[in-house]
């Protein structure tokens, strides 16, 4: 039997253009996308996990209150980025964890997304 494995995380915003700024602030290629009569949309795949954009409708609001988490190569380096663009709100500043290097941003739709490199982690 095959586990199961989170491959898609569907992400509800007000400004698709905006949104696609900040994740690819964090590194993040995307790909725009529209299957049949459904919206224009954006994706970034990896290692068998699809990202993705929608725009916010009435049907289908902001999801703000999901939160998500990436790991990446440099927190420190990607919060700097993010602050210089002025495209995040920094909740918990980087500093280490058990987790290794954390920090808490929200995207501008008020997503929380947990930035991690766990080669950095406390002693």
């Amino acid at each position: 039997m095959v586990e199961p494995r989170m491959n898609l995380v569907v992400l509800r915003v007000v400004e698709i253009e905006r949104a696609v700024r900040f994740y690819q602030s964090i590194g993040l290629e995307f790909t725009k996308h529209a299957h049949g009569t459904g919206p224009e949309h954006y994706a970034s795949e990896s290692d068998e996990m699809v990202f993705e954009l929608y725009p916010a409708s009435s049907d289908h609001p902001v999801s703000s209150s999901t939160r998500i988490g990436f790991r990446v190569q440099n927190v420190d380096e990607i919060v700097a980025r993010l602050r210089a663009l002025d495209r995040a709100g920094v909740l918990a500043e980087p500093k280490d964890s058990e987790w290794g290097r954390r920090a808490v941003v929200a995207d501008p739709d008020g997503h929380r997304v947990e930035l991690t490199n766990p080669h950095r982690a406390a002693k």
